[in-house]
């Protein structure tokens, strides 16, 4: 299991050939992929995005929310906030979803450095 955020995956849909994507597609391909919630929303939220690549995102599974999810991902916010570390809301729900999931995270948004202290594993 891999996660695949945003970046990395509206890169990969863009036609972008290089490292990052080359390994996006690489996990959809042997059915690896997996999107935190989050991703699969930001993605959506495109209004440009085309029907093509809608469906394709719509293939790749999500995963699953566990139980204090919510409260964990709110203290880990906390904390990162509290170091005066950018934490976005979106970035911090993927972070914890792959936290939760003891899974990398394949992506090019360098904020998510942030959470390897956390735990967070990137690919």
């Amino acid at each position: 299991m891999i996660a695949v955020d945003t970046s990395a995956m509206a890169r990969a849909l863009d036609g972008i050939n290089d490292e990052t994507t080359r390994a996006v597609r690489k996990a959809v391909e042997s059915e690896e992929a997996y999107f935190p919630p989050a991703v699969l929303t930001e993605l959506l939220s495109n209004p440009e995005l085309k029907d093509e690549a809608r469906f394709y995102c719509e293939r790749i599974p999500l995963l699953d929310i566990h139980t204090g999810f919510w409260e964990r991902a709110g203290i880990l916010r906390a904390e990162l906030m509290k170091h005066v570390f950018k934490a976005s809301l979106a970035d911090v729900l993927i972070a914890q979803s792959c936290i939760d999931h003891d899974i990398p995270l394949i992506t090019y948004d360098r904020d998510f450095r942030h959470f390897v202290r956390a735990g967070l594993k990137l690919a």
